[in-house]
């Protein structure tokens, strides 16, 4: 399952483990495509991964603070701590194998 997170929630909800963030719109093309495959990807890593998405409209603030300025971005973090940045639309398989490098 993807979970919403927020401005407000974000640092909390990327805190443990390996997380998988992906900064998105509602307007953005790109986003709507690679939306079903970070989908796909938590049914099968959900139990070894936390996915979680952002709206850049409505939380502006994290984004800023990582410097994200195209979207879609996947922003992977473990254990708080800021390992990888995606940008643009990438396949299940792709993702799933740089996923697998922080497990």
């Amino acid at each position: 399952m993807v979970s919403e997170t927020t401005d407000n929630t974000f640092e909390k909800d990327t805190s443990e483990g390996v997380t998988l963030t992906d900064f998105w719109a509602t307007w953005c093309g790109p986003c709507r495509m690679q939306s079903p495959v970070v989908e796909q990807l938590s049914e099968e890593m959900g139990d070894k991964v936390t996915f979680n998405k952002m709206d850049v409209d409505q939380n502006p603030e994290t984004p800023q603070k990582f410097g994200i300025m195209s979207i879609p971005t996947l922003l992977i973090k473990k254990d708080g701590e800021v390992k990888d940045s995606i940008v643009g639309y990438h396949s299940k398989e792709q993702l799933a194998k740089v996923l697998n490098q922080y497990l």
